[in-house]
């Protein structure tokens, strides 16, 4: 179990909705990144990216809270096939431009902690004999060509082998996750944010043992008011200024033994 979950979460923007989501339990943590879809383009489904978040995380916490045996690919599966039925016949779930999010889950149980990652929202275990080792997914890092991506290169790389993987409308994206589990006793705390948090590792010099320590010391919202400050005094390094922003921080109860 968690001896204690704490998390902060902020909009990019004063006048769009945060398409993040922090949920958690007594022995889970799951955070979610919406995508936000480029301007112009049709997804084809009457929803909004919000909706799908909304309907995803709903779906994970009532599994994750009811049964802690099904491996955590399975709950991510079945959740997205609940999330797939609950779009009805307006939409149109074939066109890879469906709404989607990132997945980043963490679970506590029979001495382990497990994870598992699908898109760029990492998790990052801290480690009872010091240091950190990170849980990331960087296959949107490594399209082909490289950045700037255009809109029709990731359409044409979303959910396809040899492309990257999110959750929308293929449940088969959940075997896609880095996922695997450590002993519970070698892991003091769990930390798992969006990658509109991993921008201090990503570009702005830190490392996560930087972001661990602030985690530890001063609290999710701390961190979040680090990524702000850096995002004005030096920029972006592409993309918008500020992107919702949210992490979590799970400090792992000790166990004897």
């Amino acid at each position: 179990m968690f001896a204690e979950v704490t998390y902060a979460t902020r909009p990019g923007s004063a006048d769009r909705p945060n398409e993040d989501l922090v949920i958690a339990g007594p022995s889970w943590i799951v955070v979610l990144d919406g995508a936000t879809a480029a301007a112009g383009v049709d997804s084809g489904c009457v929803h909004d990216v919000s909706w799908l978040v909304a309907r995803l995380g709903g779906a994970l916490a009532a599994r994750l809270a009811a049964d802690g045996d099904t491996p955590l690919a399975g709950v991510l599966e079945r959740a997205i096939e609940e999330t797939v039925a609950a779009h009805g016949g307006g939409c149109d779930l074939g066109n890879p431009d469906s709404p989607s999010a990132t997945v980043a889950m963490v679970r506590i149980g029979r001495g382990r902690v497990e994870y598992l990652v699908l898109g760029d929202s990492p998790v990052v275990l801290a480690r009872a004999d010091g240091g950190v080792a990170v849980v990331a997914d960087d296959r949107l890092e490594r399209l082909p060509g490289g950045r700037p991506y255009t809109v029709e290169l990731v359409r044409r790389m979303r959910n396809v082998p040899g492309g990257f993987w999110v959750a929308a409308a293929r449940p088969e994206a959940a075997g896609q996750g880095v996922g695997g589990a450590v002993d519970v006793r070698e892991v003091r705390g769990v930390g798992v944010c969006t990658d509109g948090v991993a921008r201090l590792v990503d570009w702005y010099g830190w490392n996560w043992d930087d972001v661990v320590a602030v985690l530890d010391g001063e609290g999710p919202d701390a961190v979040i008011g680090d990524v702000r400050g850096l995002e004005e005094a030096r920029g972006p390094v592409r993309g918008k200024r500020h992107d919702d922003a949210s992490v979590a921080w799970g400090r792992v109860r000790p166990v004897a033994g």
